[in-house]
């Protein structure tokens, strides 16, 4: 049964790569707005690219924070019944709810976006604003991708799941949240 847990924490490294990368792009979308803040008002000058782009990195933000969060268990759930149950209890939620909803829910995003973004690529997409960015069809893979990244941060879930309930001895020593 421990390789249940090392195959989780492979799992957690894939979620905390993501959460790492959502940060750096946070970071780039905070150097984003004070550059365009900057030249807006000091310099009365506007870029629609750059105004583009800063919706671009928020949606990768969330997008590729919604895996993170899923990892580090940031999640939206009831958490005033969910706190008050056992170990055993909560895990038999996690597995649950990872298998009816966040599975179903992720796969079928994921695999009508794909469609979504390769009609973008095809028909070239772009801004319609003079001067906005090219290449919508990017932004637009980034959805069904971060939800087949959300299913996979949700095997890592559902390994923690299951060692919570068979391995719960284990799981004091292990760092796998």
């Amino acid at each position: 049964m421990r390789s249940l847990i090392y195959i989780e924490r492979l799992f957690n490294r894939f979620g905390d790569m993501l959460g790492w990368l959502s940060s750096i792009l946070f970071i780039l979308l905070l150097c984003n707005v004070v550059y365009d803040v900057v030249m807006r008002y000091v310099f009365n000058d506007v870029s629609i690219a750059f105004q583009e782009m800063e919706w671009h990195l928020f949606s990768a933000v969330f997008l590729l924070g919604v895996p993170y969060a899923i990892k580090a268990g940031g999640h939206v759930r009831v958490d005033l019944f969910y706190e008050r149950l056992s170990n055993k209890a909560q895990a038999i939620i996690d597995l649950l709810g990872t298998l009816f909803f966040l599975f179903p829910f992720c796969l079928l995003v994921a695999w009508y976006g794909i469609d979504f973004a390769k009609e973008s690529f095809a028909l070239n997409e772009m801004s319609g604003d003079p001067g906005g960015l090219p290449y919508r069809w990017i932004i637009k893979g980034m959805i069904p991708l971060s939800f087949l990244f959300m299913a996979i941060s949700g095997v890592g879930l559902v390994l923690h799941s299951l060692n919570r309930i068979f391995n719960p001895h284990l799981m004091h020593t292990s760092a796998s949240k």
